[in-house]
C-alpha cells in the first residue's frame, strides 16, 4: 500500500528536500504540498492524505492551530510535526501522532514515517 503524503512547510527548500527524499521510496507518494495554514486545509479536503508532515511556524496560522481543523477534516490522517522550534508539550493531546526536530535530519523524519505508516488503516478494495 502506498501512503500518500502533504508536505506543509512554509520554505519551498524544505518542500522540495522532503519531496526528493520521500520519491526515492515506492511505498510513499507526495500527494501536495502547501506553503501556509489555508492552502493546507484547501489541500487535505480535497486529497485527504495518509499523513501530513506539518511544520509549526506557518504564516497566518501556526502547525498547532491547524492540528484541530486537520483532525475534524480527515481524523484517519496521521500528523507528523517537523519544525525547528521545541514541540509543546501538549502537541499529542491535540492529535499530533508524531514529533521530528528538523535538526534531528531526515533519517529520523523517514523513520516517523514509517512509524505512522504501519498504524494506517489497511484499504480494501472491493
Amino acid at each position: 500500500m502506498t501512503s500518500r503524503i502533504l508536505i506543509v512547510d512554509d520554505h519551498p527548500v524544505v518542500r522540495r528536500g522532503v519531496r526528493l527524499l520521500l520519491s526515492e521510496n515506492p511505498k510513499w507518494e507526495v500527494c501536495g504540498e502547501a506553503a501556509d495554514g489555508e492552502q493546507a486545509l484547501r489541500e487535505i479536503e480535497e486529497l485527504i492524505p495518509d499523513v501530513v508532515i506539518l511544520d509549526i511556524s506557518l504564516p497566518a496560522m501556526s502547525g498547532l492551530e491547524l492540528v484541530p481543523k486537520i483532525r475534524k477534516i480527515a481524523p484517519s490522517t496521521k500528523i507528523i510535526l517537523f519544525s525547528i522550534h521545541d514541540i509543546p508539550s501538549t502537541a499529542r493531546d491535540i492529535g499530533v501522532d508524531a514529533f521530528v526536530a528538523k535538526s534531528a535530519g531526515l533519517d529520523v523524519l523517514v523513520d516517523a514515517l514509517e512509524s505512522v505508516r504501519q498504524t494506517l488503516p489497511t484499504v480494501v478494495a472491493e
